[in-house]
């Protein structure tokens, strides 16, 4: 993710902080600062960082039991909103999204479990009084976040793991298009109950319906999306009758190629015809305007290492495309060389096309597999 650091490495898993929130941190210390001092600076950095900890705590639930079924978590991303931990994939059957989402409450669950006996609180009404009371201990209140961060991840709404959880039961007993659809309406349902009270003093429950619908609206398109787009092989998606440079063109042979296609992505090429990275419109106009017309495109090109075959599944190669952001995928031959470039423009146009045709036709550009 963008403008975040790494911070270490565990168990494969890289953990990162945005730095966005360091700024929540030097914000939460200026302000307890100006109330209580440095004590109460100290306090209220160590109440965050504690919760914080949790958070990352949580992320690693869902990272370990999401690796049971040999998904792989690249990294997890410290958010002033939270934690996200970034898998390689969601599980394909339902009883194991239900394990992975549910894996990262449980974490709190036991965090919580271990907290309220050994402090002595109570599951009661008197936790919102801890939170609020200045005189609470900060593990008190950190006992008290986590049957809070419990109640706010279940909502039953995407992105939270209660919509997931949804989900994850409702596909047991239907396709898993129609049960993400249904779980994404009950979500946006949701959101305009959270934005209906915001309006009435509290603008947070507002911040809550937006990201909530936003998430709703995300999970539900990128379902559609795998639904339409089953049994469906890269050859079908990919653009073919391309422009390409090789790796002793300038920017100026770029810029040309450019006005005289309709191109955005120019796939550039060794002397044998394998492909050493993608060129796009920004850095090339960027190089143009900094470097000069001169300048060699392996320069400023995008070097994509991942690559695909033709006979692949197009699901597989768009979650490639996602994790690794390269800007176009290279679709190769079993000698490396470039044979068609599968780019966001023809995802889009593919998806549209097949959502229009009914189940079971036949777009005429491809015949029927045997």
């Amino acid at each position: 993710m963008r403008w975040s650091i790494k911070l270490v490495k565990v168990a494969g898993i890289e953990v990162r902080m945005h730095l966005t929130f360091l700024l929540l941190l030097a914000w939460i210390g200026f302000s307890a600062y100006q109330r209580g001092g440095a004590p109460a600076a100290t306090s209220a950095i160590a109440f965050i960082l504690l919760i914080f900890l949790c958070v990352l705590l949580h992320e690693f639930g869902h990272a370990i039991a999401a690796k049971a079924f040999g998904i792989q978590t690249p990294d997890i991303t410290l958010l002033p909103i939270g934690g996200v931990a970034r898998l390689q994939r969601m599980p394909d059957q339902p009883s194991q999204e239900l394990i992975v989402a549910i894996a990262g409450p449980l974490v709190n669950v036991v965090i919580a479990g271990i907290l309220f006996p050994v402090l002595g609180l109570k599951f009661d009404s008197s936790m919102l009084a801890i939170i609020a009371s200045p005189e609470s201990s900060v593990l008190a209140k950190v006992a008290v976040v986590n049957v809070m961060l419990v109640a706010f991840n279940m909502i039953p709404a995407f992105p939270m793991d209660g919509g997931r959880v949804l989900r994850a039961m409702l596909a047991m007993t239907m396709p898993h298009s129609k049960a993400t659809l249904i779980a994404a309406r009950i979500g946006q349902g949701l959101a305009f109950v959270f934005g209906f009270l915001g309006l009435f003093g509290n603008p947070l429950l507002i911040f809550i319906a937006l990201f909530v619908y936003l998430g709703a609206s995300q999970e539900n398109a990128m379902a559609q999306m795998k639904d339409v787009t089953t049994g469906v092989h890269v050859s079908d998606a990919m653009v073919t009758e391309l422009t390409t440079l090789t790796e002793n063109d300038s920017i100026d042979d770029a810029v040309e190629a450019l006005l005289r296609t309709s191109q955005q992505e120019f796939p550039v090429l060794d002397s044998a015809g394998r492909v050493l990275g993608i060129l796009t419109r920004e850095p090339m106009i960027r190089a143009l305007r900094q470097t000069g017309p001169e300048t060699p495109v392996v320069d400023v090109m995008f070097r994509c290492e991942q690559t695909v075959h033709a006979r692949d599944s197009f699901d597989a190669a768009f979650r490639l495309m996602q994790e690794s952001a390269c800007p176009a995928l290279p679709v190769v031959d079993n000698a490396g060389r470039l044979v068609g470039l599968i780019t966001p423009e023809n995802v889009g146009e593919l998806m549209m096309v097949r959502s229009i045709l009914r189940d079971g036709e036949q777009p005429s550009w491809r015949p029927a597999r045997v």
